[in-house]
């Protein structure tokens, strides 16, 4: 089986999942807990694909309804990050509130969860499209960030790296009239300001002068070849696939679905919402996570 790198790909504003012609089932904790410890014992060792869902009990906020419809604006795109000045200056000042909030964050119970089934030995790898590190936070071992780190910035002419609090901290010091400035956290370190930014002075390289940006594939960029190369290796050495806390709308994590089908790897999904896997998987849970997950463990 070939596989291609592909961009992080939306569907647009106005997409949705289609139509239902009946309304969605949703699951109790304690059904849906019992369902999913069924799955993991018949298929023990699971790769796992998580998103954005996970992390919101930890204050982070996710991006689709559970529809998979946007609750915002979309995300800043990668090729105007590159190209435009503004794009870049709007970014960063927004970061100034919003990266805190991100860096602050701490484990909640779903992420200690699948710490634990990591070391039940149900996990064989955690794919994360998070970019907080949260799952490492709550003592997760093996863990791909499938769509980078939010935590570090590099350089795109030269390589040169830096933590993101240094980044944070040099854009405070050059923009100090931003700092009153509160709005609403949005995900992945941004906030919902809408101000004139075009005072905003930008830190760049102090090695090159080129373009900071921090170690995530924006929207339309590409996930590096051998994370997904990595991360199909390890869905072929395991039972099954387990999907939670994602609408899987975006193809990087979507593929893998496709990929368990290609394999005969038996999915299940766990998501408050549905998701663009309804026609492959072989257990979808529409359910709380944290209480899905605590309700499975209890029982395995």
């Amino acid at each position: 089986m070939s596989v291609t790198t592909h961009r992080t790909r939306p569907f647009s504003a106005h997409q949705r999942l289609p139509e239902l012609r009946e309304p969605a089932v949703s699951h109790e904790p304690e059904q849906a807990g019992k369902l999913l410890a069924d799955f993991i014992q018949r298929h023990p060792r699971l790769m796992i694909l998580t998103g954005a869902g996970v992390s919101t009990d930890s204050g982070i906020p996710d991006y689709r309804d559970g529809e998979g419809a946007w609750k915002r604006k979309q995300p800043v795109q990668h090729q105007d990050f590159m190209e435009n000045r503004h794009i870049r200056q709007r970014y960063w000042g927004r970061s100034l509130i919003g990266w805190p909030v991100m860096r602050n964050a701490t484990p909640n119970p779903a992420h200690y969860h699948i710490a634990d089934l990591e070391q039940r030995n149900h996990a064989s790898l955690v794919v994360t499209q998070n970019v907080d590190r949260l799952h490492q936070k709550a003592g997760t071992q093996a863990v791909s960030d499938l769509h980078g780190r939010a935590d570090e910035v590099r350089c795109m002419s030269c390589e040169y790296r830096c933590t993101r609090d240094a980044m944070h901290e040099r854009c405070a010091d050059l923009n100090p009239g931003f700092g009153h400035y509160r709005a609403r956290t949005a995900p992945d370190g941004d906030a919902d300001l809408e101000v004139d930014f075009s005072g905003f002075r930008l830190a760049d390289c102090p090695r090159c002068d080129g373009i900071l940006k921090p170690d995530v594939v924006f929207f339309g960029d590409y996930v590096p070849r051998q994370r997904v190369l990595s991360a199909r290796d390890a869905l072929k050495e395991s039972d099954g696939l387990l999907v939670i806390g994602s609408s899987l709308m975006v193809y990087s994590g979507f593929r893998f679905c496709r990929y368990a089908k290609d394999l005969e790897k038996p999915i299940a999904t766990l998501n408050l919402g549905r998701t663009r896997a309804e026609g492959l998987a072989d257990l979808k849970l529409n359910a709380s996570i944290g209480g899905t997950l605590k309700a499975s463990l209890d029982q395995l």
